[in-house]
């Protein structure tokens, strides 16, 4: 009885190789899933903090499983060497030690010549995955691609400068992601105020409302996103998915949830199209809370899918690169 099965064995994400952060090794690995499971910063409903766990376990193939991506034929663990480092140690109820330790976690992995994906936690972990990042590749140097409901550009979040409602605009004003390089996609509902939006204007963020996205149709604001945040100069993107960019009637389980969301397969589409088109320098996938799932773990699931279909979308542009 050689098996072991996924839903008996101690999960990775995607049954890859575990490795310790401080033995990683430069060109030891090509993509390092790391968990931030941080939710201090949340605002309403909590819980994102036990995301990373759920987004390993939402897989059913066993950790040998062949995973060739059925629309191009390419298996992306073929193509990178992907491990795990496990997750970053935060103390709970320190946001901003969290989030040091988030950027310190991320830069060492950049340093390596590898490209971090983490697995949140609420959405202020984005602050210490783009600060790591800019540590290596250069303040300023790559463009931000955020997908979600909300704007998270408060000038401050319940009167504290870090939190869920806050990184993006932490991010622009520190240097680490200029304005001009910066996309949001799906935001809609009822936040920010006028002060706050006038603000991200004056940053020359480019915004893609749902409104616009049901007028124009996904795939040409997607192909304007592409424009926006990249040019000669920058060395990729940074791509940020908060899960409630998707209705929650895909997506239940998050803790700010918006009606009137992106469908998942369109987000999954995206994502892939993304990271065929665009050098990928970072990633993260944030705000799935577990305890708001229900017994489907719907959201998780699609957190998980976003992982593999971002890998996909990287290991297509690396083939297409040798033909």
């Amino acid at each position: 009885m050689d098996e072991v099965w996924r839903f008996a064995q101690f999960v990775t994400f995607a049954g890859v190789p575990s490795v310790e952060l401080a033995g990683l090794a430069q060109g030891g690995a090509d993509v390092v899933i790391v968990g931030a499971p941080l939710d201090w910063g949340a605002t309403y409903r909590g819980g994102a903090r036990f995301g990373p766990k759920a987004i390993r376990e939402a897989d059913y193939l066993d950790a040998d499983a062949v995973r060739p991506h059925l629309p191009t034929g390419i298996n992306p663990f073929d193509e990178f060497r992907v491990v795990d480092v496990g997750d970053v140690p935060v103390p709970p109820g320190y946001l901003e030690i969290g989030l040091d330790r988030i950027a310190d976690a991320v830069e060492m992995i950049a340093a390596k010549g590898a490209v971090p994906i983490v697995l949140g936690g609420d959405h202020s972990i984005t602050y210490g995955n783009g600060t790591g990042l800019a540590r290596v590749h250069g303040p300023g140097s790559f463009g931000l691609v955020h997908f979600d409901a909300h704007a998270d550009t408060g000038e401050t979040n319940a009167g504290q400068l870090h939190g869920h409602g806050t990184p993006m605009r932490r991010l622009i004003e520190s240097g680490a992601v200029p304005g001009k390089r910066f996309v949001q996609i799906g935001l809609r509902g009822y936040w920010p105020g006028p002060a706050t939006v006038a603000w991200m204007a004056e940053q020359e963020m480019k915004v893609f409302l749902m409104s616009e996205i049901v007028d124009r149709g996904l795939r040409p604001v997607v192909a304007d996103a592409v424009a926006a945040c990249t040019d000669s100069a920058s060395k990729g993107i940074f791509i940020s998915v908060d899960v409630d960019v998707v209705d929650p009637g895909m997506a239940p389980g998050t803790g700010t949830p918006e009606p009137g969301g992106l469908t998942s397969r369109e987000l999954l589409d995206t994502i892939r199209r993304l990271a065929r088109e665009l050098p990928v320098v970072g990633v993260d996938i944030v705000e799935v809370s577990p305890p708001y799932d229900g017994p489907g773990q719907i959201t998780a699931f699609l957190a998980n899918r976003v992982v593999l279909e971002i890998l996909n979308g990287m290991a297509e542009r690396k083939v297409m690169g040798r033909s």
